[in-house]
């Protein structure tokens, strides 16, 4: 094996280049992976875009991605469930194993996590990277890398509608029909719902969404998105909502087409980090608020729903580009959001 990796850097904001780096040698406990597919996330374009998310402040250069899926090639010591030639999918985030949320399981949550393409810590739109093995899901034999690319972004999808209490006999609308928004539809329907609306204002995403599943789908743009949910259910309105495309209008939208009792899960971030809501009718109807963070413990069931063909994973992949295209895959994302769903770069084959 060559010594040398290509590795695409961000050098500013709209700005992507190539250089060389050492390859890394895998740790106790680790193992060395050839990365194949990296999937784009909406942070990786924001960073991109802006230089910026919050306080992650991009210092170039940068390494982008976080969604990834490889091949084992190189295996560190004390490292017994993984062998090399097994494909994987990592999880991107190491957490500390030692705060009080890694010891309740909540390990989400843990303040000193470091995480790939999170500022300072690079990412893997790269050829190889050394991670723990412990992170490093073993992939079936009928399922690839660039499936194992996308766990990533639907154990999102997974965590949202566990944290919503999703159950089979319940009706459920998702916000947004995004990336995220048709993990979590699919997410939704592999747990047994079987009735799921979907709405965005974008026919290429909703065109996406009903091929993957929805129930229906619904444009927000040409009409009254509440009303046609509330004609959908009998008046009665969805027993769940899970918000995903971090707008005011279709956040404030959910407490009104949930009906009772119902449970509203928000997973989108707005850009302006506030949004106004009705909570007096939210009072009235008793309504639950959760949030979401990512994800925990998820990776081994989202790896098994798709294995056994419960969720379409490859369906919501639109675009494919190869790393030397990584400029282009960067600027089309950006400028090109309504036929792009979901982008990948294939790193290596």
């Amino acid at each position: 094996m060559n010594d040398k990796m290509k590795v695409a850097v961000m050098l500013g904001v709209g700005k992507m280049g190539f250089v060389e780096r050492d390859i890394p040698k895998p740790q106790c406990g680790e193992v060395l992976v050839k990365i194949e597919n990296v999937g784009m996330c909406g942070s990786d374009l924001h960073y991109y875009e802006h230089g910026a998310i919050g306080d992650y402040v991009v210092h170039p250069p940068f390494v982008l991605g976080h969604e990834c899926g490889g091949t084992v090639v190189e295996v560190g010591e004390n490292v017994t469930h993984l062998k090399v030639g097994d494909k994987v999918a990592l999880e991107p985030g190491k957490t500390c194993g030692h705060c009080e949320f890694c010891k309740t399981g909540r390990y989400n949550l843990c303040p000193d996590v470091v995480f790939f393409a999170t500022p300072p810590v690079d990412g893997v739109f790269q050829e190889y990277v050394a991670h723990e093995a412990d992170l490093c899901f073993k992939l079936p034999d009928n399922m690839d890398t660039m499936e194992g690319a996308l766990i990533e972004p639907l154990a999102v999808g997974f965590h949202a509608a566990r944290q919503g209490g999703a159950r089979l006999g319940q009706t459920a609308v998702v916000m947004g029909a995004g990336c995220i928004g048709l993990v979590t539809m699919m997410a939704l329907k592999a747990m047994g719902l079987s009735t799921v609306y979907v709405v965005d204002i974008m026919e290429k995403r909703l065109a996406k969404a009903k091929e993957l599943g929805a129930t229906a789908v619904i444009n927000g743009s040409e009409c009254d998105a509440v009303k046609a949910v509330m004609e959908l259910t009998g008046g009665k309105g969805v027993d769940l909502a899970i918000e995903t495309a971090g707008t005011e209008i279709t956040t404030r939208q959910t407490v009104h087409m949930t009906k009772k009792g119902a449970t509203i899960v928000l997973v989108g971030y707005s850009k302006s980090g506030e949004i106004t809501m009705p909570l007096s009718l939210a009072l009235d109807k008793e309504l639950t608020f959760k949030t979401v963070f990512r994800y925990r413990h998820i990776y081994p069931l989202a790896i098994e729903a798709v294995a056994n063909g419960k969720v379409n994973l490859k369906g919501i992949v639109t675009n494919i580009y190869s790393l030397d295209d990584v400029q282009n895959a960067m600027d089309e994302s950006v400028h090109n959001k309504m036929d792009i769903v979901k982008a990948v770069i294939q790193v290596t084959k």
